[in-house]
């Protein structure tokens, strides 16, 4: 961790003298978020700071979301410039909304912009050039930015009422020149209610020594982090609302996601990104990537702003991160550096490290002006954050013309297949396969991807299939999402120096459908030569559990739950969700107290490690209810448990746990082993499982297992039962 000394907090936190303004205004603005708040012709539009009570970026202030999505409804009914649309709401009830800010001439017109902007972006309706080059005269570039996805990143959702007021009622040349040439769909967060969570519990303790704490539990019900890693997935309320009504709504030529990162580097980078970029981007999209990216950081460099750096850190390999990229959207993801939380450092600059493709240190040719450290806090995160997005916005009105016709070209190549790419995919109607296949339909489907079924049998390739076989034609606007999620992955071997060592990935390596789900999928090469369908709906999942998991009999199943929870914890309790598995969550007290037993057969540990599990936060770093672990007590009450025919499942570093708690008979095989000679990034690793219970509903041979973690065991008890294997 990069040495950082906090500025002290003023005697009186101030945000408690900004409470009763919103408080008068929420009670009047409730009701107007459960449909779209009209646009009034005119009228003196609030700043944020006359609602909120402060201006957003001011340190040791934050806003939550309930008061954020006051100040947005009253911008709206405000401003003839924005509107405000609630989507739906969030996995714990709360809005999900967006803005769109154009100019009331845009907005009176905003039918009919949709229109040429979906017209763009499937050329299979176009009629010929002269037609397209009306369209490209004619349309806006649409441009979608996202705020505060991780909560605690807290910069990103706070210089969004900024960056929305400042468009609502600036006059300034450049910021008409933004309304007249584009559409900007803002979501102002895209997890409101970590937001939520993470401002109250800042708010509780400032001022206190535990002023910037850690938030004690996920800041998202279910996923926490790795909210943005869903986006091909879609597993998550918040991802599925974006993806309908925003990107699909409106398949915007340029995303900005705004993040932050560590405090000890940079101070903001934009791309390019580092390799390896995934092979299925349209070269369209990467080089115009690197050009706007590049456009940011010089303009954030002119106008004084030290630290910016480009190329370095981030890779373009997964569609995890990047649905646009694989919907002819370039991706800008911004990483601000952070302070704690919104409480300010003071950074040395002998402290400053680096990272991937550049040293903070140095100079070099991208990261032209170091920072020289000093003190950084909110209000330096959200004028970076807000000086990217007004630098994103001008190149993309500045060049409307470009960024059109740039759309236009990446969706003809698409529909125009290129030597060597399959003419189409095409998965055969397995009843066995049946739930696999439909989860992986749903997600193409979701995607915006066209999936027919052939109506009679027919033969390509020299193989033969049945009528019903699902086949999806890669001459259409989004094959790249398809080509990426059903072809293997082949991971470029990237050396850190010739004849070196392997780069490690920056992220996941693999994300191939087929092989996570279990099912066949085969391109085919030649013209098919079949009727198909019309393109089919995302089809409704049936999973249906085995007997021996529901009824009176089922076990009574407990998942641990202690203050360091790990993401796993949440993905755990998402899927017993989704399936109805009925399960409690266990504290440390809970554990403690022993006689286990009695109440559960089954215990689950997730995914931390055995410090973690024992100790959890030590004294002083949170207040007293939320520090320690199971404790000396809490490890017996395991022991017990599993001594009287309990059942104890750990998962990977709690492994570690397990094996030091019983004797097993088993260790871990690479724990010495340097991690540059043994490490598993995203992978997708063939396994193979001992067949009964444990395997039901897997294929038991070549079934494909996503690991990122490094674990290896050497089984020494000749009775142990390996349930699976990979390798």
């Amino acid at each position: 961790m990069i040495p950082r000394r906090r500025i002290p907090a003023r005697s009186t936190p101030a945000w408690t003298l900004a409470r009763a303004p919103s408080l008068l205004v929420a009670g009047l603005v409730l009701a107007t978020l459960s449909a779209t708040v009209q646009r009034p012709v005119a009228a003196q539009v609030p700043t944020p700071a006359s609602i909120l009570g402060f201006v957003p970026g001011t340190d040791r202030e934050l806003a939550n979301w309930s008061e954020m999505t006051t100040y947005y409804s009253a911008l709206a009914r405000a401003s003839n410039r924005v509107v405000l649309d609630t989507l739906g709401s969030t996995t714990d009830g709360r809005p999900f909304v967006m803005l769109t800010v154009t100019s009331p001439d845009n907005h009176d017109r905003i039918d009919e912009l949709h229109d040429i902007q979906m017209r763009l972006a499937d050329p299979r309706g176009i009629t010929g050039p002269r037609e397209a080059a009306r369209l490209v005269a004619q349309g806006r570039t649409v441009v979608l930015i996202t705020h505060g996805i991780h909560a605690t990143e807290v910069g990103s959702a706070q210089s969004a009422a900024n960056l929305a007021y400042r468009l609502a009622s600036s006059n300034d040349p450049v910021v008409r020149e933004i309304l007249d040439n584009v559409i900007l769909l803002q979501i102002p967060s895209l997890n409101p209610d970590g937001m939520e969570w993470v401002v109250d519990w800042y708010r509780r303790w400032v001022g206190t020594e535990y002023e910037a704490a850690p938030l004690p539990w996920l800041y998202h019900r279910y996923v926490g982090h790795d909210n943005n890693r869903d986006w091909y997935a879609f597993t998550q309320a918040e991802t599925q609302l974006t993806i309908e009504k925003a990107h699909n709504a409106w398949h915007p030529q340029i995303v900005h996601d705004i993040h932050q990162m560590g405090g000890g580097g940079a101070r903001i980078f934009f791309p390019p990104y580092i390799e390896p970029w995934d092979p299925n981007i349209d070269p369209g999209l990467t080089t115009a990537v690197n050009q706007l990216g590049t456009y940011m950081a010089a303009e954030l460099t002119a106008g004084g702003k030290s630290g910016v750096v480009v190329q370095a850190i981030y890779d373009a390999y997964t569609p995890a991160r990047a649905y646009q990229h694989y919907h002819a959207g370039a991706r800008i993801l911004s990483e601000t550096a952070s302070a704690d939380l919104a409480t300010p450092v003071e950074v040395d600059r002998d402290d400053l490290g680096g990272g991937r493709g550049y040293d903070a240190a140095s100079r070099s040719w991208n990261y032209p002006w170091p920072w020289e450290g000093g003190r950084w806090g909110l209000p330096d995160i959200v004028d970076y954050m807000e000086s990217g997005a007004m630098a994103l916005l001008t190149h993309a009105a500045r060049n409307r013309s470009y960024w059109l016709q740039n759309f236009l070209e990446i969706g003809e190549r698409a529909i125009t297949v290129a030597d060597g790419t399959p003419e189409a995919w095409v998965i055969a109607a397995d009843p066995g396969a049946r739930p696999a296949i439909d989860y992986a339909l749903r997600i193409l489907a979701m995607g915006d991807v066209e999936v027919h079924r052939a109506e009679a049998p027919f033969t390509v390739d020299g193989n033969r299939y049945p009528a019903g076989t699902w086949v999806i034609p890669m001459r259409q606007p989004y094959a790249s999402f398809v080509q990426t999620l059903l072809e293997r992955q082949v991971y470029p071997d990237l050396r850190e120096y010739p004849g070196g060592p392997p780069r490690r990935p920056y992220d996941v390596t693999a994300h191939t459908l087929p092989l996570l789900f279990g099912f066949e999928a085969e391109p085919v090469y030649s013209p098919l030569g079949v009727a198909l369908s019309d393109p089919i709906d995302p089809p409704a999942l049936d999973f249906r559990l085995p007997p021996e998991l529901t009824g009176d009999d089922a076990p009574r199943v407990a998942i641990y739950k202690g203050h360091q929870e790990p993401m796993e914890a949440g993905w755990t309790r998402w899927v017993f969700d989704q399936h109805g598995l009925a399960y409690d969550t266990l504290h440390d007290a809970t554990v403690r107290a022993g006689d286990l037993n009695a109440r559960y057969d089954v215990i689950l540990l997730q995914d931390q490690s055995p410090a973690s599990i024992s100790q959890g936060f030590a004294a002083g770093r949170l207040p007293d209810r939320y520090v320690g672990g199971l404790g000396d007590a809490g490890l017996r009450a395991l022991r017990d448990f599993v001594r009287n025919g309990g059942r104890l499942v750990a998962i990977e570093e709690a492994t570690d746990l397990a094996i030091d708690l019983f004797d097993l008979g088993i260790s871990n095989a690479v724990e010495r082993m340097p991690t540059n000679d043994f490490y598993i990034p995203g992978s997708l690793l063939g396994v193979e499982l001992e067949d009964g219970l444990f395997a039901r509903g897997l294929e038991t041979e070549g079934a494909g297992w996503f690991w990122r973690s490094s674990r290896a065991f050497d089984v020494r008890d000749p009775t142990a039962r390996v349930l699976a294997r990979y390798g």
